[in-house]
């Protein structure tokens, strides 16, 4: 029994840590004990870590330490890609020498041995065509094809030159500073990808979280028939009711199956647990990203609609608030005009609350099926796009 409660709380333990160092950012975590759990992990263990060997090794030892963060933070490096690999390697061993051998059971087919190594396949493929396909880099020669295809909206993209590339930056592109190059409608630099995700990619990048997801959650359920199969033709309930006199319902049962799993089949509970747990991880970050997607919007854009909307929103309180102000002037200099009543004055709305309400507005919102269609078709993919090249060199000319 202690052994099983062991496994339950490693179980536990492992899930708070995983959440909180994933998703301890998010506004429903706020001030609660998975946001300080998320600050120690990326922040707090990692400065006590830096003055530890401060306190050793000097300043040399904090050098080499800066030296390694900038490398592995600040640069393209493919760590994070062989982490990757390794999980989804280690991952699957664990799951054939675990679990294989039970293939075909009560519930299983053989088939599954074969698809789940296409599964695994497939999902490194995805992968593969994330990281190393251009995610729309750029460049002099088509800096004017994706300024075309790509209007300025005047509110957060208005026509402005890089500082590191010279060149004139279409709008929904960014200069990643990792990557060191401007990238056209840039979401967001992916350390896992080792790859910006942008304008080429993002339809990869999607499918890969899409293909991630079904292939845990497929994993889960899986393993999960594998047990109620090894119930099945162990015949665990006919033995615990017959042989132990146990009641034949599930309130009374369920204790003794679940102790006789974690100790036979631990392994398996643990991979469940896992794979589980990273299903809905990715679920949510594929949810998160599909709404972008939706909407034509994305990661760096919500950041920009953010701080734009906040901006406008301080530029008009101010503007109401002056214009307050010279109304309360005008109405004491003002000898002409009767008092108002204080009934009055305490029931009239505050020309701050009259402000006009700040919404977005974003241009390259064109329907939904347009929106899906420009991420799985992206604009410098057609023929419109060498098309709009040729024309610009005909007026060149």
């Amino acid at each position: 029994m202690a052994v099983a409660w062991l496994l339950v709380c490693h179980g536990l333990i492992t899930a708070l840590v995983v959440v909180s160092f994933l998703c301890g950012q998010w506004p429903i975590f706020q001030n609660t004990p998975v946001q300080r759990i998320h600050h120690f992990l990326t922040f707090g263990a990692y400065d006590y870590f830096l003055r530890c060997v401060g306190y050793v090794l000097g300043e040399k030892g904090t050098n080499a330490i800066l030296s390694v963060e900038y490398f592995c933070c600040d640069r393209p490096n493919p760590i994070l890609q062989i982490i990757y690999l390794s999980i989804l390697g280690a991952t699957y061993y664990f799951i054939a020498s675990s679990s294989f051998k039970y293939i075909p059971g009560y519930y299983l087919s053989e088939v599954h041995r074969y698809l789940s190594l296409l599964g695994i396949a497939i999902g490194v493929v995805l992968f593969l065509l994330t990281s190393y396909t251009d995610p729309g880099t750029v460049k002099a020669e088509n800096v004017s094809q994706y300024i075309a295809a790509f209007p300025y909206d005047n509110m957060i993209y208005t026509e402005r030159e890089c500082s590191t590339c010279k060149i004139l930056k279409p709008a929904r592109s960014k200069h990643c500073s990792i990557c060191d190059r401007c990238v056209a409608r840039f979401d967001h630099h992916c350390g896992w990808m080792n790859n910006c995700i942008g304008e080429k990619n993002t339809r990869y990048f999607m499918a890969f979280l899409l293909w991630h997801f079904f292939l845990c959650l497929y994993g889960t359920v899986a393993l999960g028939l594998i047990l109620a199969g090894r119930l099945k033709e162990l015949k665990v309930v006919y033995i615990l009711t017959v042989y132990y006199g146990i009641e034949n319902s599930f309130r009374s049962l369920t204790p003794h199956v679940v102790q006789w799993l974690l100790g036979a089949y631990n392994t398996q509970i643990l991979l469940m647990v896992f794979l589980s747990i990273v299903s809905l991880l990715v679920g949510g970050f594929f949810g998160y990203h599909a709404n972008l997607c939706r909407t034509n919007t994305t990661t760096n854009e919500t950041f920009k609609w953010q701080d734009y909307i906040s901006w406008q929103r301080k530029l008009r309180e101010a503007k109401a608030s002056a214009a307050a102000l010279k109304a309360s002037i005008n109405g004491m200099s003002s000898e002409s005009k009767p008092p108002e009543s204080k009934c009055k004055a305490f029931f009239r709305r505050s020309p701050l609350e009259e402000a006009e309400t700040v919404v977005k507005n974003n241009m390259y919102d064109k329907g939904i099926i347009h929106n899906i269609w420009e991420i799985i078709t992206p604009l410098s993919t057609r023929r419109s796009f060498s098309q709009t090249k040729s024309k610009l060199k005909s007026k060149a000319g």
